[in-house]
């Protein structure tokens, strides 16, 4: 049973951003968005890790002390800020991310707030999980200004606007 909701809700959630994608006309990483979920490696984790209100990966952190699925997730999408991270001399360095990789990361992230939210959703919800993790987070200056700015627009505006905003003077 835990294997058809955690399909469910991943599936709902690819859809979702598919859907977002498109809609500014991220149309390959719209198809092609979060397809490693259905690895075995993350999809196993997943349906172990079950719960249907947040990530099945923070669970298994908790249990573990890292998340292999995550781990496997983060070094395949390239709309995770953890993927453009580097490690040099100097210490962990955050590299720039393309902006159509921040976009499909601002999709991403209004996508999960309305999954896990589901009827609760607000296009506040984005912002204020980014702002809950923000400290943790080690984003290059440019691609933090765009995320940021995203989120603030949606907050501020709602999500058509933001589509909007985005497709004529973001893109």
């Amino acid at each position: 049973m835990k294997a058809l909701q955690h399909f469910k809700t991943i599936t709902k959630h690819k859809i979702k951003v598919g859907q977002l994608c498109f809609r500014i006309g991220l149309y390959k990483q719209g198809l092609l968005h979060d397809m490693s979920k259905y690895s075995l490696c993350e999809f196993l984790t997943g349906v172990k890790y079950y719960q249907g209100i947040r990530s099945p990966n923070s669970a298994e952190r908790e249990e573990k002390g890292y998340s292999q699925a995550w781990l496997h997730h983060k070094g395949r999408n390239k709309h995770h800020w953890e993927y453009w991270i580097d490690f040099t001399r100097q210490g962990v360095v955050p590299s720039p991310m393309p902006k159509k990789y921040v976009l499909e990361m601002f999709c991403d992230r209004v996508a999960a707030s309305m999954t896990y939210q589901g009827k609760n959703y607000h296009d506040s919800y984005p912002l204020k999980y980014y702002e809950n993790g923000k400290q943790f987070y080690i984003l290059h200056p440019s691609t933090q200004e765009l995320l940021e700015e995203l989120l603030h627009y949606l907050n501020d505006h709602g999500l058509d606007e933001t589509i909007i905003y985005i497709k004529t003077s973001i893109r």
